[in-house]
């Protein structure tokens, strides 16, 4: 019986490792890449901020369509480092999911700097291969 637990444990605390590893990566195409249009790179301006998402050499398809060369945009804002690449983006309040397939959003933000930047996920809001990351902006939030 102790035993028995002890596996339960050890495989509860080494599944995530093994879950990355067995998780499909979709390629990208050569080339693809994404990129924010506006606001642009040290741009001041007031909340709520319109963000319009670019992308070139791919496709937008909301979560759960798996259709090839194609994802949906995560719009990572005020990190410092990107979440995993090898795992599913989390749902947090600095990565805001668009799994609808949405090109652009509002979004309320405090006075202040901030950093915005883009990632393509595919159906699984998994990152591609290799992953399509637009450069990180600044902006200023009056």
């Amino acid at each position: 019986m102790k035993s028995t637990l002890s596996l339960l444990i050890l495989s509860l605390f080494l599944s995530p490792v093994f879950a990355a590893d067995a998780l499909p990566k979709t390629p990208s195409p050569e080339g693809a890449r994404v990129y924010i249009i506006s606001p642009k790179d040290g741009a001041t301006v007031k909340s709520p901020v319109r963000v319009r998402f670019g992308l070139v050499g791919m496709g937008v398809a909301p979560a759960g369509v798996d259709f090839p060369n194609t994802g949906h945009h995560h719009l990572i804002i005020d990190l410092d480092e990107l979440p995993s690449m090898d795992l599913p983006l989390p749902a947090t309040e600095n990565v805001v999911h668009f799994g609808l397939g949405q090109t652009e959003a509002k979004i309320e933000l405090s006075p202040g700097e901030h950093t915005l930047q883009l990632v393509l996920g595919d159906k699984i809001h998994l990152p591609h291969s290799p992953p399509v990351i637009s450069k990180k902006i600044t902006i200023t939030v009056e």
